[in-house]
């Protein structure tokens, strides 16, 4: 199948951007999408051209590197579904595709495809961690959690900070990164001893960091690679609001 890309191409934070036109004459139904990418710059290095630069990994949405935007959608139009794992069938022969990067002031370009998410590192140094010293794994029924507990403190754990929900908020929010990464520790025990700080770092880290503020659009849950609820931004908020009349 012949696939026509419009790629942005921008050669650094303070240089000028644009899209330019190429075409991949020979991709496969098979192939993923960075598959796709890798076939262009093995035709732009044999041409003498600049390959496209672009974030990847493991490959198989565990990591989330690969975020882009893909015909305007994050990750593109599969639910669920990092960009590693998007493949071409879901396109016809012939298409026009744009693919740009993550845009947010919060998370400026560095080259092309590529953005700088060191500010997702800032919310996480702020608190998204138990600072104690654990020891060796327990056995497993010594602390007994709720299993309502338990399963969703595992789906807010799913984030791979893609960047996904800050990339489709039209308030370029960050929210629902920072509430899960909040909300998966509030839910454990292990967590509670930290939980009011915590809140109160990470979420004024975010503030700090340039990212807006949530007003419920829901577009960071519909492009979820994990498919994380907006339920944990609403724990978030009423986490940092407790903290706040807690701690005075």
């Amino acid at each position: 199948m012949k696939l026509h890309l419009q790629v942005w191409r921008q050669p650094g934070p303070t240089a000028p951007g644009h899209f330019a036109r190429y075409t991949v004459p020979n991709a496969a139904p098979e192939m993923s999408f960075l598959e796709l990418l890798d076939v262009l710059n093995e035709q732009l290095i044999h041409a003498g051209d600049d390959p496209v630069e672009f974030d990847h990994d493991c490959r198989e949405g565990i990591c989330g590197s690969c975020g882009m935007m893909i015909n305007g959608q994050a990750h593109g139009s599969q639910l669920q579904t990092a960009t590693c794992q998007l493949y071409l069938r879901h396109f016809q022969d012939g298409d026009t595709i744009t693919i740009e990067p993550w845009r947010a002031k919060a998370f400026p370009v560095v080259k092309d495809l590529v953005v700088d998410r060191t500010a997702f590192d800032r919310i996480l140094a702020a608190g998204g961690y138990i600072s104690v010293k654990t020891g060796a794994a327990p056995e497993a029924n010594a602390l007994p959690i709720p299993k309502a507990d338990a399963d969703r403190a595992f789906d807010y754990a799913t984030c791979i900070g893609c960047g996904a929900c800050v990339a489709a908020c039209p308030n370029a929010s960050a929210s629902l990164f920072t509430a899960a990464k909040i909300a998966h520790l509030s839910l454990l025990p292990q967590g509670h001893p930290e939980r009011k700080a915590r809140v109160v770092a990470m979420t004024e880290e975010m503030a700090q960091a340039g990212f807006g503020d949530c007003s419920n659009h829901g577009e960071c849950e519909a492009v979820c690679p994990k498919g994380i609820s907006i339920d944990a931004i609403a724990r978030m908020r009423r986490e940092y609001l407790h903290a706040l009349w807690q701690l005075g």
